[in-house]
């Protein structure tokens, strides 16, 4: 079901970000936005350097290497708050964090989960790939292969955590764990399927067009320092330099 109402949200292109900034921005967000401070729901587009992270279900039992040895190759292991068990984030993973206010749009945290399930399902169709959802665990899927994995949190109303969908990425630290816990599954990605080069930037716009059609939102670019700005964050020099160190990656 769609929302009836046309609302306006802003979408910040964030460029690489590390994973422990952006978990730090996300969390500041949150409390603007359940405190009134942000007016406005937000949708941050980035991407990570490679780290594994698992979610409240745990998932350390699913790395099939060593956390040392992942700490020489310069992967960290992440413990978060939100759902799900272990997955990986890397450049080419395009990544979509909804700091949304639920109770406005009438949403609880499974209509959330299918409508993002839904916006990467219709992305991976503009580019060729069908994919669809599996009963196994949420997501997007082609067959026994997961293109895209979504994992939310919810803090006083407000979404955060949100989707990953896997565009061009090198794929093989995905076969150092067991994907979400699932034994015999693999992961592909929409360059994998296609058999065509596909860049973050095209995926990026698809996806924002899916999202205004899914949401019934309109959505409205700006960029970090007119969100801290909004968020009455720009005073927090430690945010500011964090995100913006991320470097811009158009692929």
């Amino acid at each position: 079901m769609i929302a009836e109402k046309h609302q306006s949200w802003h979408a910040v292109d964030l460029g690489i970000v590390p994973y422990p900034d952006a978990w730090d921005l996300q969390l500041r967000l949150v409390a603007a936005r359940s405190q009134g401070r942000m007016p406005a729901n937000v949708l941050l587009f980035l991407e990570h350097p490679p780290v594994f992270t698992l979610g409240r279900r745990g998932g350390r039992e699913n790395l099939l290497v060593s956390e040392a040895w992942l700490g020489r190759s310069g992967i960290a292991v992440v413990q978060i708050e939100r759902g799900g068990n272990i997955t990986y984030h890397g450049p080419g993973q395009l990544v979509v964090y909804p700091i949304v206010h639920l109770p406005s749009l009438g949403l609880g945290v499974v209509d959330l989960v299918d409508r993002l399930e839904d916006v990467m399902i219709r992305t991976c169709a503009a580019r060729g790939v069908s994919a669809g959802r599996n009963p196994l665990n949420r997501g997007a899927w082609v067959g026994m292969k997961k293109i895209g994995s979504i994992g939310i949190a919810v803090r006083r109303g407000v979404s955060f955590h949100g989707l990953a969908l896997n565009v061009n990425l090198d794929l093989k630290p995905f076969g150092w764990i067991q994907p979400c816990g699932l034994e015999g599954v693999g992961v592909t990605s929409i360059q994998a399927e296609s058999g065509n080069p596909v860049g973050i930037a095209d995926v990026k716009r698809v996806m924002q067009a899916n999202i205004e059609t899914v949401f019934q939102a309109e959505l409205t670019a700006i960029d970090r320092r007119d969100l801290l700005r909004m968020a009455d964050l720009s005073g927090t020099e430690a945010v500011i330099s964090s995100v913006g160190a991320a470097s811009c990656r158009e692929g």
